[in-house]
């Protein structure tokens, strides 16, 4: 791709002077229309070392007001930190909220070819970093982002002179290094890694604007011209639905909630048995898992009233406090409801050697955002594929992904809330949402089947926990977690 660039022919500078500040000026008007229209912002610049992205950056937002963006600058290596989450952990946490812009000196391009050139990434790694850059561009995209990507391009003597330019003050001698100096060494080698890396990532809702920077007010105008247009298409195009893509994933096949024997309990006696048993084991496990580096996410998902949070504290007495994380998951805040949905959940996720539970999940996509029309038709049914890619994401980073429908019956549940409004030191449990969420439980009922069934993945399979009797279901769980975490203590 950049073997192929033609180089656009350069207007002269007065016009380039010209058409610039007219340029400056439709951008400061555009960023308000961006605003009104609540539509988010993501503006990349990849490119050559000494290409001059931030003195391209500076010219760009010039005349914006500096309240409504924000700029990011990463590094093409991430820290020990960020290593112990997935690979598109540091990136997607850093999105900016709708009506606001993100301006990004590099991304998740930078890593991989660094990677590629290094040799620390394998063809294999490249290609599922490829396919998981490619994805999330497209969630982006279909979730009403405007995705702009430019790459800074210089030959390479322009390059040489930059940088020795840059390294002859002591001034700016802090902006080169070794790298860059390696990378002019080894341009024609780099040369074809940037190209395929972007011709592998050129997709239609997010292409690549490949920028000629010999000249950097030639170089503005270019990027302000094509972010001025791509703006304006994003305005008008705001609003419309986004296809809904075929699941690629193995599924298992899921019997519906009504045919589950819920007739399924233990007396007392085995209960704290198998409970004082298994918390132990679980509780040396937790060990290993710090240790072999393991993460872990256990999800639950389930009716009012099912017994969730007694369940999770079954398991969370067994653990190390200072290794997991308990999230309550209510409605989002103002700042996560303007992002991605999955936004909030990509920041809760563990390190690795630590557990997140989720009390509530992404799952709030296809259940009570569906229901209550709190996302529109087109949102929740792109969900299960966006759901099954994020599960999928955190399981290639070698992320144990444990998920659990908790399930009772109409007549345990009203049974459960009579008591809960009938007990005094109960009653906090109990709300007015919870009564109107009981009367919709065929619409709920039905909503869950189909998210059983089209997220019921091999890779990240549903358990169901039949919990009529809160003791069956607590012991049923803690059995999944042991044998799933001593599995991967063992891989």
């Amino acid at each position: 791709m950049l073997r192929d660039f033609a180089r656009p022919t350069k207007p002269p500078r007065a016009e380039i002077r010209q058409r610039t500040a007219a340029e400056q000026a439709k951008l400061a008007a555009n960023q308000i229309a961006i605003k009104e229209a609540k539509v988010p912002v993501m503006v990349i610049f990849e490119g050559w070392g000494a290409a001059g992205k931030g003195s391209l950056l500076a010219r760009v937002i010039k005349d914006m007001d500096p309240r409504f963006f924000k700029v990011h600058t990463l590094d093409a290596k991430p820290t020990a930190e960020e290593r112990r989450h997935p690979f598109l952990y540091r990136y997607l946490t850093k999105i900016p909220e709708e009506g606001q812009f993100g301006f990004f000196d590099t991304f998740w391009k930078e890593e991989v070819t660094t990677g590629l050139l290094s040799g620390s990434l394998d063809q294999a790694d490249y290609d599922k970093r490829i396919d998981s850059i490619n994805r999330a561009e497209r969630q982006l995209v279909d979730n009403g982002y405007l995705v702009m990507k430019f790459f800074c391009h210089i030959g390479k003597k322009e390059q040489r002179s930059r940088l020795d330019n840059l390294k002859a003050s002591k001034d700016t001698r802090w902006r080169v290094d070794s790298d860059d100096y390696w990378e002019n060494d080894h341009y024609d080698e780099c040369l074809d890694v940037y190209g395929r890396y972007l011709r592998d990532t050129n997709r239609s809702g997010a292409p690549w604007y490949v920028i000629d920077c010999k000249d950097r007010t030639w170089a503005a105008l270019q990027v302000l011209e094509f972010l001025n247009k791509g703006i304006e298409t994003a305005i008008q195009n705001h609003g419309l639905a986004a296809h809904i893509r075929q699941n690629v994933f193995p599924l298992r096949k899921t019997p519906p909630l009504a045919s589950i024997d819920l007739d399924k309990s233990l007396d007392d006696e085995g209960y704290h048995r198998e409970l004082k048993e298994l918390q132990a084991r679980l509780h040396k496990l937790h060990n290993a898992v710090y240790r072999r580096r393991v993460p872990v996410v256990i999800a639950y998902e389930g009716w009012d009233a099912a017994g969730k949070g007694g369940n999770i504290k079954r398991i969370t007495a067994a653990l190390d406090p200072r290794g997991y994380e308990v999230h309550p998951i209510a409605s989002p805040e103002p700042h996560e409801k303007a992002r991605l949905f999955l936004w909030r959940f990509w920041n809760r996720l563990p390190k690795s050697g630590h557990i997140a539970i989720f009390d509530r999940t992404w799952y709030g996509r296809v259940m009570v955002e569906r229901i209550e029309g709190f996302c529109s038709q087109n949102d929740w049914q792109r969900a299960y594929n966006e759901i099954n890619e994020f599960e999928k994401e955190l399981v290639d980073a070698g992320t144990v992904v444990i998920k659990f429908w908790v399930q009772i019956d109409s007549e345990t549940q009203l049974k459960r809330f009579t008591d809960r409004q009938n007990t005094p030191e109960k009653q906090w449990k109990i709300t007015e949402e919870d009564w109107r969420n009981r009367d919709k439980w065929d619409l709920y009922e039905q909503a869950i089947d189909e998210m059983l069934q089209r997220t019921n993945t091999t890779f990240a399979p549903w358990h169901v926990l039949e919990s009529n009797d809160k003791h069956y279901a607590r012991i049923k769980a803690l059995r999944i977690v042991v044998e799933a975490l001593e599995e991967a203590c063992e891989a």
